[in-house]
């Protein structure tokens, strides 16, 4: 891919609900006028792991995706206000992260992630999302640290 193609697609934006996905959405719409001004939000959720087989009959997809775009919906609204960027666009994914975020920079001329998500452990320098994400995906891609 051409510097020229890779200028003229979208960013894909990792979001979890942390203050580094914050931080990774706010860098997102200062840069995207340079890559055509398309910020996709891109939040991802799975079924979480259960002890046994009858505790994940308690789990509910249903519930799990809508508390996921709820998140989503409360962090653009807390970095953006009521008014969005215009161009971004909300993306639900099932799955794993990482992976989701490697498969859509397939399509993407970046992708941006915070340096730890919601459920990093305190002493890691970089989350392994964004770490998965830097030496895997197929674009550029910009770790963007809270402050």
């Amino acid at each position: 891919m051409t510097v020229e193609e890779q200028l003229s697609g979208h960013i894909v934006v990792g979001v979890d609900g942390s203050e580094h996905s914050k931080a990774a959405l706010r860098w997102a719409a200062k840069v995207a006028p340079i890559f055509g001004g398309v910020i996709e939000a891109m939040a991802v959720w799975g079924l979480p792991a259960v002890a046994s087989w009858e505790a994940a009959f308690l789990v509910e997809p249903e519930e799990i995706e809508r508390s996921t775009r709820e998140m989503l919906d409360h962090t653009l609204a807390d970095v953006f206000g009521p008014e969005l960027p215009p161009g971004l666009v909300r993306s639900i994914v099932f799955g794993d992260p990482a992976r989701a975020l490697i498969k859509a920079s397939t399509h993407a001329a970046l992708v941006v992630v915070g340096s730890r998500g919601a459920g990093a452990l305190s002493g890691l320098l970089l989350g392994s999302v964004s770490a998965h994400c830097a030496e895997r995906a197929k674009c550029p891609v910009t770790v963007v640290h809270e402050r």
